[in-house]
């Protein structure tokens, strides 16, 4: 039964109202949900126990669309959506996206997301529709903390559905995952699975699964974040295409132009049928947003009324609600009957009126709230409270107390809207009455009213600290002149902020604020600035302590340039976030590797992993060793998951040729088993100059430095890669796969086949102090790792006693001459290798006029003059891939099974 679709009951959309029968009813206050016995017209799966759910009648939640069997009512786990705000331990916002991956289940409508305008989350695995995203609750990960809570014990984060194929039962071992509706449970930390009955089997505390030793624990990240949103908290940019952050919110409600299913068709009513537009609050009123509510001439004021309130996911009794319509004075509720048709009967119709109502809240003078505390505390997480017209905060704080056993003494009542895009925080002053806020925030919106809380919160001053990172300054500055800058372009408040780190090499600084709003000023005034022709740019950058860290604990600095190998970078930064900490993952382009690097700075150890291609890799190592002297960590491992065109350095690394949309779960464990090797850097000096007979030499442009990983060419190989990145500036969205590069490297090749060869005639080379006389050639090629060219052997395997076997660590290295297009074809092919021309230190080669030049693929036009290769200091370790298999560890094989099964399909190629 592999391919049984969801069913789909005669009643098709649960926000239709529909007759009430008691006999086919079944109510779950506890969990919120509201069931109806429908007729199944399709097979489908038991959203609790994943089973096939057999006869022709299922129970189905007119809230949430959960089906299930009759016997699993009595044992079920999952709250409705109208009741999951009220089940959030920590409310977190969420960091929302476009999902253009597979097929997928919303966590709110528990329908698919497939062809539809969808969202997820970069930082946990919630999928939902753009018109879902609203009433998600603010259940995300809680990656850091602020420091105003002690950590206790680190519990699981369970997040239903949207498991792999692969997923099984830690409890059961049965699989626990269905393609076909919303079921299984998933830690988001440790990633074991489990099946919705058995999941509170498990023992509550989370030990991070497989990954530990390279996760960053929350415990050990510090960041103050009131006024910043998550996207900049884990600098997430915000130019996704489709539907992104940008747009929800807007997204309170069904856009009123186009009001659609989930199936992808106009919500239009059938016949004899009329659709109402129904608005939650003034906000929603002002904006235009609505949700859609079908009703026919059978339903009484009182089904009318719970459709609507089930179109908000709101969990009240009808009773207390009554529809007012939009323009009029019309109200429609429980013991008001309207029958513009004139028929005592309690049906209504209306037709003949609008079709825009406001749902409205009476209000009561006497209520019941419930305050929870300011961190979770042993025994009941809430006390309820009945407040009256004359209840003010500072007397719910007094019941509260007195309720708990303790004297309350500097408290205050905080108001906590857990908005799924901001959590939003608001004191309440002790003489606030507390019925009049309740009607107030029901006037604004009920979805609103449903989303927040009340907490008893301790009255600390906890010392305020933000890091802010700025670049994009001059480079080589002074420390004062740097401080300078800072004040006459963001006009930083001496008394809040302090310069802590200056990185001139990258006309960077870090600065230090002790004000919420100062660090906002600053950040956003930033982002509007240019220095010079410049632009800068800022993030916020979490504050790492490491005296929490285990002995046996590396974490790993992962860097991914979302703009190598078309969009699987960007799926690989997604993928990445999910799997670990997303304070230790960074996206190259938003800030490059210097923010990452200064996060990590106090670390006495961790690995960096490195997703892109040559130059990407070229670009951290450059960046690493500018700012060592300011990691606690000088030499810290570096891994690579290629994902450029040649990735020389992957192959001899083990990494493999290229990324072919490998698990990113798999790829870790291999992250952490891999050893330890050395690397040559080196230096390459460019002073340009008129060499011309005339014997006076004319500096033609200031002298440059340039580092050096793989290799250093001068002619055909570095005049075929220029063009080539010419081609691609001029379009770069054709290239977005390696096998298209490499046809238009073929074609550009093929184009240069009948060039003559001069090169020998216009360049002098002195290897060591002594000149080495150039054989005719077309290309001279300077070698440090054994791999040119996509893997090609340029230097060749055969013995030769003049010189040393070549190593990517010997301090050496290999000048190669090739004579032309064709003989590079030939050693790419295995036919033949390079002219072996010198093996040495250091290098001084004389161009006597211009020459196309490339450094690890990076290529352009260099001018006549002279070119010094010389070591450049220290060498570097990187992290060579095992060829023994991969390892497990005690209990190793479940916990690899359950972070394979839970982003197996995080990468969609």
């Amino acid at each position: 039964m592999a391919d049984c679709c969801p069913a789909e009951p005669e009643a098709t959309d649960s926000r239709t109202a529909s007759p009430l029968t008691a006999k086919n009813r079944y109510q779950n206050p506890a969990l919120g949900h509201s069931f109806k016995r429908a007729t199944l017209t399709k097979p489908t799966y038991c959203h609790h126990c994943s089973d096939f759910l057999w006869g022709l009648l299922g129970f189905l939640c007119e809230v949430c669309n959960f089906m299930c069997h009759e016997k699993c009512l009595k044992t079920l786990r999952s709250p409705c959506s109208s009741m999951a705000p009220s089940a959030v331990r920590v409310p977190v916002a969420h960091c929302f996206g476009p999902d253009a991956g597979k097929r997928r289940m919303c966590c709110v409508c528990r329908k698919q997301t497939e062809g539809n305008a969808a969202l997820r989350c970069e930082v946990c695995e919630l999928h939902v529709h753009a018109d879902c995203a609203a009433f998600a609750c603010a259940d995300c990960r809680l990656c850091h903390t602020d420091g105003s809570r002690e950590q206790g014990t680190f519990h699981h984060h369970w997040r239903e559905g949207n498991l792999a194929s692969s997923a099984r039962c830690e409890v059961c071992r049965r699989s626990c995952s269905s393609s076909d509706v919303l079921a299984g449970m998933r830690c988001e930390w440790c990633n074991i699975t489990c099946h919705t009955p058995c999941y509170l089997n498990v023992a509550p505390e989370c030990t991070m699964g497989r990954l530990r030793r390279m996760m960053l624990h929350p415990s050990c990240v510090r960041l103050h974040s009131r006024n910043f949103s998550r996207m900049h908290c884990y600098r997430i940019t915000e130019d996704g295409g489709g539907v992104g952050v940008h747009d929800l919110d807007d997204s309170d409600g069904a856009d009123p132009s186009a009001v659609a299913s989930k199936d992808g068709h106009p919500a239009t009513p059938d016949h004899g049928k009329q659709l109402l537009k129904v608005f939650d609050g003034d906000d929603a009123l002002r904006r235009g947003h609505f949700r859609p509510v079908s009703i026919v001439k059978a339903n009484t004021n009182e089904e009318v009324l719970g459709a609507a309130l089930r179109a908000f996911y709101l969990p009240d009794d009808y009773q207390d609600y009554q529809l007012q319509e939009v323009g009029g004075l019309q109200r429609l509720h429980n013991d008001d009957v309207l029958n513009r048709n004139s028929g005592p009967d309690n049906r209504t119709s209306l037709k003949d009126g609008g079709d825009s109502w406001l749902l409205r809240n009476k209000g009561r003078d006497t209520e019941v709230i419930k305050v929870y505390g300011g961190r979770p505390r042993s025994g009941a997480k809430y006390v309820t409270v009945s407040v009256s017209k004359d209840s003010t905060a500072e007397s719910v704080l007094a019941e509260v107390h007195k309720q708990l056993g303790d004297d309350g003494t500097g408290s205050d009542l905080q108001e906590v809207w857990m908005s799924s895009k901001q959590v939003q925080r608001h004191t309440l002053t002790p003489g606030q009455k507390i019925v009049d806020k309740l009607q107030e925030i029901r006037k604004v919106s009920l979805r609103q009213m449903n989303q927040t809380r009340f907490c008893a919160v301790e009255r600390r001053n906890h010392p305020v600290q933000v890091s802010l990172l700025i670049g994009g300054l001059p480079p080589e500055l002074s420390r004062e002149e740097y401080w300078q800058l800072i004040q006459d372009h963001l006009t930083a408040k001496t008394h809040l902020v302090a310069m802590s780190h200056t990185y001139p090499s990258q006309g960077a600084v870090a600065l230090q604020m002790s004000c919420f709003s100062e660090a906002e000023r600053v950040f956003m005034l930033a982002k509007d600035t240019s220095v010079g022709s410049k632009s800068l740019w800022s993030l916020v950058i979490p504050d790492i302590t490491h005296d929490k860290l285990g002995e046996d604990v590396r974490p790993l600095l992962v860097f991914v340039n979302p703009k190598s190998g078309g969009l699987k970078g960007r799926e690989l930064l997604y993928s990445f976030r999910k799997l670990l900490n997303p304070h230790q993952v960074f996206d190259m382009t938003n800030g490059g590797p210097l923010a990452g690097l200064h996060a990590f700075r106090d670390l006495p150890r961790f690995r960096v992993l490195v997703c892109g291609g040559d130059g990407t890799v070229g670009w951290v190592l450059g960046v690493l060793e500018a700012v060592r002297q300011n990691l606690a960590c000088r030499e810290p491992p570096v891994g690579i998951v290629p994902l450029g065109t040649g990735n020389d350095l992957a192959r001899i690394l083990r990494w493999g040729p290229g990324y072919s949309g490998e698990d990113a779960a798999h790829i870790l464990p291999h992250v952490e088993e891999a050893e330890e090797v050395l690397l040559d850097r080196w230096t390459i000096l460019l002073d340009a100059q008129d060499l011309s007979e005339g014997g006076k030499e004319n500096f033609l442009e200031p002298p440059k430095i340039v580092h050096m990983n793989n290799y250093f060419g001068l002619g055909i190989d570095a005049e075929l890669s220029l063009d080539f990145h010419l081609a691609r500036e001029d379009d770069p969205d054709k290239f977005t796969s390696r096998f298209h590069n490499k046809g238009v490297y073929v074609k550009v090749g093929l184009q240069k086949i009948s060039a003559t060869r001069s090169l020998h005639r216009e360049l002098q080379l002195h290897v060591d102090g002594r000149h080495v006389q150039l054989p005719n050639i077309e290309g001279l090629i300077f070698l440090n790792i054994p791999s040119w060219g996509s893997g090609a052997d340029l230097w060749g395997s055969e013995a030769d006693g003049r010189y040393r076997k070549p190593s990517m660590s010997d301090g050496m290295l290999e000048a190669v001459g090739v004579t032309g297009v064709v003989h590079m074809g030939q050693v790419q092919s295995g036919l033949r290798s390079g002219i072996r021309i010198a093996q040495g230190t250091y290098f001084r080669v004389t161009l006597r006029k211009s020459f196309p030049v490339q450094v690890d693929g990076e290529p352009w036009l260099q001018p006549p003059g002279h070119i010094i290769i010389s070591a450049a200091g220290p060498k570097v370790r990187m992290l060579r891939k095992s060829k023994h298999k991969q390892k497990k560890s005690a209990g190793g094989a479940k916990e690899a099974c359950a972070v394979s099964s839970a982003s197996s399909d995080g990468v969609q190629l």
